[in-house]
């Protein structure tokens, strides 16, 4: 059974939302994972939605799934969610700014 296709507007939305590169999230889950002693297997850093952010980052829109467009879509809402209308990134903010990181979004980088 084919998925839904993607619309328009969440593709647009999803990659404007998540303004970190494959190559960035990749490290940042990587480096986010690793601890003085010991390192995750690349392919299991990070959280099961930052990994699959970083799967869908490797699609062509006509390979997403639905449960891919679903991801999307929540990825999207909780961006805009945590960003809210004051998202400016207040000093000793790094929780935060790492949450979003975590599912590819780094409210530092410049739009």
């Amino acid at each position: 059974m084919a998925a839904t296709a993607v619309s328009p507007e969440l593709w647009t939305d999803f990659h404007t939302v998540v303004n970190m590169t494959s190559r960035e999230l990749s490290d940042w889950l990587r480096t986010r994972d690793a601890g003085e002693v010991t390192e995750e297997v690349p392919d299991q850093a990070g959280s099961a939605t930052g990994r699959r952010v970083l799967e869908i980052l490797g699609k062509r829109r006509t390979d997403l799934s639905d449960a891919d467009i679903e991801l999307m879509r929540q990825v999207v809402d909780q961006v805009r969610e945590q960003r809210g209308e004051d998202a400016t990134p207040k000093p000793g903010d790094a929780p935060w700014r790492h949450r979003l990181m975590d599912i590819g979004h780094d409210p530092l980088k410049a739009a």
